[in-house]
């Protein structure tokens, strides 16, 4: 069987893995040079620990073992399996990871209480303004501009792998069982199978299933730094975090102070991991109402430096990139939205920002489902 792989973000990229290794033939399409979107635009994170209990969090875990897999057939994609620390700055964040750690699904996570002498046991660098830290083992970080590269190179090693990349498919048909997707460039491409995955692209095709569907579309902002001479041994959070991420939903929640003005306006919070280039990527805001603005604010940049600073305890090297991005997003807290558009025609998008994290999950369940 030949499939067709529209989109060659990370989702679109796992799924032409898991695809090839089912034995299928696969190719894979892109309508640019490289990814451009959010599987570019991201921390590269693996996030486990703040996922919802239940079938999301059962979903990232089997994505974490995952990824661990996928190191090891392709070290070159520098996947580090570093753990994450979410910093206390109060006795209220702090009760709230006390709950947490009585949840059903603690254990599964992995979390620890940690105070800040054990902290700075696991990352030395952190001697700012917290008091306790919540551990996270599961947690990890890939390199966004490395990851797709890397697995896209293993796969071209396969002689049923087809990389096409400047291909804009603007059009998908079905004719005697087959599906033949038109280039804008008038080519056209055959197979028995066709998985869109767009993105945050709920226009160009199948646009009538997308209007209808639950899904939105969510605009964020991040940056770089300069280099930061020391090493950061895990990813860190703040407690803003555990606000965003229903895996601490808990009713010591309720009892956090108001947020920064700045945070509370941009549905911020505080994620930053270090690059393997020794840069820090710090983020993220949040927009949830269209149209988005084209400006980058500077408010939430500098809100997010101070913040890292004060939690590291010296100040961060300057910025030295801004970015903005969009990604695709269930509304009804579904792990994507995985929808058949014919016999043999699904597109697979809206894992809002765990696309990263469950990508290769959510593409091995995709594949098996393919006869």
């Amino acid at each position: 069987m030949r499939i067709i792989v529209v989109g060659g973000g990370i989702i679109g990229t796992a799924h032409a893995y898991y695809a090839l290794k089912a034995g299928y033939q696969v190719i894979h399409l892109e309508r640019d040079a490289e990814p451009q979107s959010a599987s570019v635009r991201n921390f590269g994170l693996v996030w486990v620990s703040g996922r919802r209990g239940g079938e999301e969090l059962k979903v990232s875990i089997r994505a974490r073992e995952l990824w661990g897999e996928i190191s090891q057939d392709i070290p070159e994609l520098i996947f580090r399996a570093n753990g994450s620390l979410t910093l206390a700055t109060s006795e209220a964040e702090v009760n709230v990871m006390q709950e947490c750690l009585r949840k059903e699904d603690a254990g599964d996570r992995g979390w620890a209480l940690l105070t800040k002498e054990e902290t700075k046991k696991i990352n030395p660098v952190l001697n700012g303004n917290f008091i306790a830290a919540l551990w996270c083992p599961l947690d990890a970080a890939v390199e966004p501009n490395s990851v797709l590269n890397s697995i896209r190179s293993k796969l071209m090693e396969n002689p049923n792998y087809k990389w096409r990349n400047h291909i804009d498919v603007t059009d998908v048909q079905r004719d005697d069982g087959k599906v033949v997707a038109i280039a804008r460039n008038g080519e056209l491409f055959e197979g028995d199978y066709l998985i869109l995955c767009p993105g945050a692209d709920h226009t160009s095709l199948f646009k009538e299933q997308f209007d209808s569907a639950p899904i939105r579309r969510v605009y964020l902002q991040m940056m770089n730094t300069e280099i930061f001479s020391e090493k950061l041994t895990t990813s860190i959070a703040d407690g803003d975090s555990m606000r965003y991420y229903p895996g601490y939903e808990v009713p010591a929640l309720d009892n956090l102070p108001e947020q920064h003005p700045v945070a509370r306006d941009n549905h911020m919070q505080l994620l930053l991991v270090q690059r393997a280039d020794g840069t820090l990527t710090i983020g993220d805001t949040h927009a949830y109402d269209e149209p988005f603005d084209f400006k980058l604010d500077e408010k939430p940049y500098q809100y997010l430096h101070n913040l890292a600073s004060e939690l590291i305890g010296h100040q961060l090297p300057p910025i030295a990139k801004r970015w903005s991005g969009v990604y695709s997003q269930r509304t009804d807290h579904a792990i994507c939205d995985r929808r058949q558009i014919a016999p043999n025609i699904i597109s697979v998008t809206g894992p809002g920002g765990r696309g990263n994290t469950l990508a290769p999950a959510i593409a091995e369940e995709t594949i098996k489902g393919i006869a």
